[in-house]
């Protein structure tokens, strides 16, 4: 699986880069050296490598200023992150960035790099497979058969060991507490227990004036809860990727997901609610997986059923089609004992 690719690794400590040089070339692997961001960039400008492994502390550019800048320049390029910390914040700004996979250092095993590399090269190769349908990218052929684990490979027994970093990782991966497009606004409100593993949310704003979002109560899913919110989050943006952008239906995405949790292997069933803004039709398209809920539009309230959980085959439960004002709404969840959250849309001049 190794022999042949090229991978780059941008890495200060000249001891251990020699290591890790000296195991890739004996995989069979094309390696390039270069010793901070700065030269990373400029080897990159050389020739684009078939994967990326870089370090977060390194002089002159920092390795999180380094994978912003590959990020924006070469999205292409697949990146671990090997790194002497262990900061759940910066675990979660180097995925919000991309990064697929994010080892600690020191590592005691050379093959847990060996096996990060190969899942997600495989993950690589078959995201190329254009005619491949979404779901069948979490199962391999052949001898091989089994999980292909998404995004983020590693750490699944370290985060349920570790109930505090699991959720510190949570919460550094929700995004800004507002957004605009256009003359709409979405901004969300979070009061959330810091005993519990939280309510988490994303969106992305799709290119024909919609915007997809959804929302996971991680404390349902048990000790697997923070290892099926990153594959549901992996599982939301990349179908959203390959398809441009664009989104025909959010039943569609839905059953997408569920297959995704199905091939998982280790993801549990959650709570969750799904859905997606049309700014020019003023509607709100909502499934209900798991949670229930509110939207208050000017002097009217339209209750939302909780319906079944995500895993459980939401996917079947109805979808719900509101109206909402030129003013917009506010969307507020309930069946939630642990948190207050809820998500507005407005308009702004």
């Amino acid at each position: 699986m190794l022999a042949g690719k090229n991978i780059l690794i941008v890495e200060d400590d000249p001891v251990f880069r020699t290591m890790i040089v000296g195991f890739l070339n004996s995989q069979g692997c094309q390696v390039r050296e270069a010793e901070d961001g700065l030269a990373g960039l400029k080897a990159l400008k050389d020739n684009i490598p078939d994967l990326l492994l870089c370090d977060l502390a390194m002089p002159i550019m920092t390795g999180m200023e380094f994978v912003e800048e590959v990020a924006l320049q070469y999205p292409m390029i697949p990146v671990i992150v090997i790194s002497g910390t262990g900061n759940m914040t910066d675990v979660a700004q180097a995925l919000r960035l991309g990064v697929k996979d994010f080892l600690i250092k020191p590592i005691d095993n050379i093959m847990t790099l060996k096996s990060a590399i190969v899942s997600v090269l495989k993950m690589q190769d078959s995201a190329q497979q254009k005619q491949q349908d979404f779901s069948q990218r979490w199962v391999t052929d052949g001898d091989d058969s089994g999980l292909v684990e998404e995004e983020l490979q590693w750490h699944i027994s370290e985060l349920k060991n570790d109930p505090q970093a699991a959720r510190e990782l949570l919460m550094g991966l929700m995004p800004d507490l507002q957004s605009r497009c256009g003359r709409w606004k979405l901004s969300y409100r979070a009061l959330q227990s810091a005993d519990m593993s939280p309510v988490i949310f994303d969106y992305i704003w799709l290119i024909d004036g919609q915007l997809a979002f959804y929302m996971v109560d991680t404390s349902s899913g048990g000790e697997n809860s923070t290892a099926t919110a990153l594959l549901i989050r992996a599982c939301f943006n990349d179908f959203l990727r390959r398809q441009g952008n664009y989104l025909s239906s959010v039943q569609h995405l839905v059953a997408q997901i569920e297959l995704g949790l199905k091939y998982s292997g280790y993801a549990t069933p959650v709570k969750g609610l799904f859905g997606v803004f049309n700014l020019a039709e003023r509607q709100l398209h909502l499934i209900a997986a798991g949670i229930g809920g509110k939207l208050q539009v000017s002097e009217q309230c339209a209750m939302i059923t909780a319906g079944q959980w995500l895993g459980d085959d939401a996917c079947n439960n109805p979808l719900v089609i509101l109206p909402m004002s030129d003013d917009g709404g506010r969307l507020s969840l309930s069946d939630i004992n642990h948190a207050n959250f809820s998500v507005n849309f407005e308009t702004v001049t």
